[in-house]
C-alpha cells in the first residue's frame, strides 16, 4: 500500500454545499465508511475563515484508487472543487475549477 495526500481547492460557492446538512451528513458517512481515508479535514488559513479547501491522507494501491474515492465523495462537485493527488513528492493535478 502507498500513502497518498489529496489536497482540495474550493471555489467560494462550495460554502453553500458545506452548509447543506444532508450533503454534510452524507459526506461524513462516506468518510467513516472508508477506512483507507486515514485523515481528512478542512483547510483554513486563519480562524473563522471560510474553508478554501480540504486535505486527505489515503492509503491505497494506486492513484486510480484514490481518485475513485474522491469522485464518489458527496462533497465532490467538479465545477466547485479541484484536487491534486500527491505521492512521494510527485503531484498530479486532475481537475480544474470551471468557474
Amino acid at each position: 500500500m502507498t500513502i497518498w495526500t489529496v489536497t482540495f481547492q474550493d471555489s467560494p460557492e462550495m460554502t453553500k454545499i458545506r452548509a447543506d446538512k444532508a450533503r454534510r451528513d452524507a459526506h461524513i458517512a462516506y468518510v467513516r465508511a472508508h477506512a483507507e481515508l486515514q485523515i481528512g479535514g478542512p483547510l483554513a488559513m486563519r480562524p473563522q475563515q471560510d474553508f478554501p479547501g480540504a486535505i486527505w491522507t489515503v492509503e491505497a494501491q494506486s492513484r486510480a484508487d484514490v481518485e475513485r474515492l474522491v469522485l464518489k465523495d458527496p462533497y465532490y462537485i467538479p465545477s466547485l472543487r479541484n484536487y491534486s493527488i500527491h505521492n512521494q513528492g510527485q503531484t498530479t493535478v486532475v481537475q480544474d475549477i470551471l468557474t
